[in-house]
């Protein structure tokens, strides 16, 4: 049941996979899946231009995240009849992310994250699209650095702990005209689309960097202990009373990232980046308050994601582009006790970027040296990542 060991197993060979394409291959490619669609990640350490938060200092960032979910898989089996049929379920994801850090002392710090989504649902052979918007799932953490920044340059982990509020509207309806003569329906949009749980949860965050050899490893990522299991918000009045699935589950979320980074001689500032990405939705939550019961989704994709940074001064910009190498719709709870396996979309690529710049306190920019030359970044907790709300999944 849940998240086996053959799944266990998938997944590790999936993520050796993914790592060594990225020491491989050097062609941009980069993946998500619809899986998750909250999750925006960070890559690099803070010794460079930027440097480490000073007390005193803000970091503000703002990230962008836009996934066009389609393809249908059932385990790691790609459904392609489904296109080719026209049944495939279609959603578009963009996702904003307004995050805040405030520094409280040299290894210590705050962040506020709120996110912004707006997104659409609709199947091919369907006139009718679904559409929300709205702020989502918010959170606070705070973060501290296990080694003093003062004397640690060539390395550092961060790791953070918060609370994640269920701001987000986990009942957003449309009314809408199925052309049938009967007039229009008001009906609650799928969860993969609603901009929050409905739920309270504890966002686990950590970040690694290690500089060697004039490039810089990393190591990034978050995971999401929710505290609840259903959200309440009936989905259907004659879906299986037993596994609860008329109703909503409340889900864990998990992003974790790494690679290498290096800077470009020639441009002052600027750095190529390239690792595997690993996110997804277990199919049991870590703190269960029941039996995992409730609708959802889970699984997990692996992908691979070569970006570019260019740091200025306190200011950094980041693009990335992801394509997926590796995609699991894991069975959840309910279809091991039905005996089914439910099926998910994911999206082929995935699009992310993020400003981030400081203000306040007093801060002198570091040089990077021959000795470690660094990714003209800066890791603190918005870096991390930004805590997801609701999980994104296009699937029927």
């Amino acid at each position: 049941m849940g998240f086996t060991f053959s799944n266990l197993q998938r997944t590790i060979l999936a993520t050796g996979l993914a790592i060594a394409a990225s020491l491989l291959i050097t062609t941009p490619v980069h993946a998500q899946g619809c899986i998750v669609a909250r999750s925006n990640g960070e890559q690099g350490g803070p010794d460079s231009e930027g440097g480490y938060l000073m007390p005193g200092e803000w970091n503000f960032d703002i990230g962008y995240r836009h996934q066009f979910s389609y393809i249908h898989f059932v385990g790691p089996t790609e459904q392609s009849y489904r296109v080719q049929d026209g049944t495939e379920v279609m959603n578009k994801i963009n996702l904003e992310n307004f995050t805040a850090t405030y520094q409280l002392s040299p290894r210590f710090s705050l962040t506020a994250d709120l996110p912004l989504l707006t997104a659409s649902r609709r199947s091919n052979n369907s006139p009718i699209t679904y559409t929300s918007a709205g702020i989502g799932d918010s959170s606070v953490v705070a973060s501290g650095w296990i080694w003093n920044p003062k004397r640690n340059h060539r390395g550092n982990i961060q790791l953070g702990l918060g609370i994640l509020l269920p701001t987000g509207k986990d009942d957003v309806a449309n009314t809408v005209d199925p052309l049938n003569g009967k007039g229009t329906t008001t009906t609650v949009v799928d969860y993969s689309i609603q901009p929050g749980q409905g739920g309270w949860g504890i966002p686990l965050q950590w970040s690694a960097y290690r500089n060697w050899l004039g490039s810089q490893f990393y190591l990034n990522g978050s995971y999401t202990a929710m505290l609840e299991d259903i959200n309440n918000v009936l989905r259907s009045s004659t879906l299986n009373p037993v596994t609860l699935t008329q109703y909503n589950a409340i889900m864990d979320q998990y992003l974790v990232e790494g690679g290498v980074t290096h800077p470009i001689s020639k441009v002052r500032g600027l750095t190529v980046t390239f690792g595997p990405r690993l996110e997804g939705v277990p199919a049991r939550n870590l703190f269960p308050t029941g039996n995992d019961l409730g609708f959802r989704r889970p699984g997990f994709a692996v992908s691979a994601e070569p970006g570019i940074q260019y740091a200025k001064r306190g200011n950094v910009l980041t693009f990335t582009i992801a394509r997926a190498i590796y995609r699991d719709r894991t069975k959840s709870v309910p279809d091991d006790l039905t005996g089914g396996h439910g099926d998910a979309a994911f999206a082929n690529w995935v699009w992310l970027a993020s400003y981030s710049f400081r203000a306040g306190g007093k801060h002198a920019d570091s040089e990077p040296s021959a000795a470690h030359a660094t990714v003209p970044t800066h890791v603190d907790s918005a870096a991390v990542v930004a805590p997801p709300s609701a999980a994104a999944v296009a699937c029927q």
